[in-house]
């Protein structure tokens, strides 16, 4: 069910006036927003998914402005609180469906403003498609990262003028999300970045010129990586670059690359924080999430 507490106005998501074929996608992302989960995502594990209570928090859907589009943004916060620590929270390739509207009612719960936005937005609706190749061809690989910095920025903007201290922010995401985390912490001087299986090397592209394990040298902001040993799509050979690299970069004076650690968790497959999907596992998931409170306690974010 749709959270009923939107911001109205000049906050709303949709436009007033006709539908254009803008209005109309953002329309069907509002409403994908935080609701049901991806078809491409499928098969659901519906037993297995956990379901955080919106009661005592301030949830819903919002939108912000970044060079004239309205990016769509969920959000959760403590009920009655400001001056909030904000934690962004960086979806998959699935968008902002129930489980990542969930994780951020979970933060919220721990006393962050966490805010979701939408950042395949301008290039369409990732809860339309139902075949993972299609998704990843048609809308993921045309996001620039130049594109989802600027959003991300847009997004802690808005966090502050709602509630949040926009002097204390950190940055989580997974698998996708998980990579944007490691690019932002070094592209902005943040509190801290918590990574779930987010990929560190790879071709670039025009749209993706860098990846985390060349910007090694430039870390911003401190990471805690979170990775499974069974990650068949991200082995632990990369992981052991990156470390390298954050380990060159810590010798030569670079203090948030000194400070960025891993933890590989044995026999976890990708994705194992995703409760509504069978490469769920609990222990490694209960595990880095309290790990992820505890990094940004550590690094004064919260």
């Amino acid at each position: 069910m749709l959270h009923q507490d939107l911001i109205a106005d000049s906050h709303a998501l949709i436009d007033s006036g006709g539908p254009t074929p803008a209005a109309s996608r953002r329309t069907a992302l509002k409403a994908a927003l935080g609701v049901g989960y991806a078809a491409a995502a499928a098969p659901i594990m519906a037993q297995t998914a956990i379901k955080t209570s919106s009661e005592g928090l301030r949830t819903g859907e919002a939108s912000f402005e970044v060079a004239g589009f309205k990016v769509p943004v969920y959000f959760a916060a403590p009920a009655g609180r400001t001056d909030l620590p904000i934690v962004l929270v960086v979806h998959e390739i699935f968008g902002v469906h129930e489980y990542i509207a969930d994780t951020a009612r979970r933060f919220a719960r721990a006393g962050f403003m966490a805010v979701a936005p939408e950042l395949f937005a301008r290039q369409g609706d990732p809860s339309a498609y139902g075949e993972i190749a299609k998704l990843q061809a048609e809308i993921v690989s045309k996001v620039p990262d130049a594109q989802v910095m600027a959003d991300l920025d847009g997004a802690v903007r808005w966090a502050g003028a709602h509630g949040g201290n926009a002097q204390k922010v950190g940055i989580t995401g997974f698998c996708w999300g998980g990579r944007v985390v490691w690019l932002y912490s070094q592209l902005r001087p943040i509190g801290a970045g918590v990574a779930w299986y987010g990929r560190l090397v790879g071709n670039s592209t025009p749209n993706t010129p860098t990846h985390p394990v060349q910007g090694a040298g430039g870390m911003k902001a401190p990471v805690l990586g979170l990775y499974g040993s069974a990650d068949t799509g991200i082995p632990v050979s990369t992981v052991d670059q990156m470390k390298q690299a954050l380990a060159e970069a810590g010798a030569k004076g670079n203090r948030a690359a000194a400070q960025s650690t891993f933890v590989v968790y044995p026999d976890a497959p990708h994705a194992f924080h995703a409760d509504y999907r069978a490469t769920f596992r609990k222990e490694p998931a209960e595990d880095g999430f309290r790990r992820a409170l505890e990094w940004f306690r550590t690094h004064g974010v919260s």
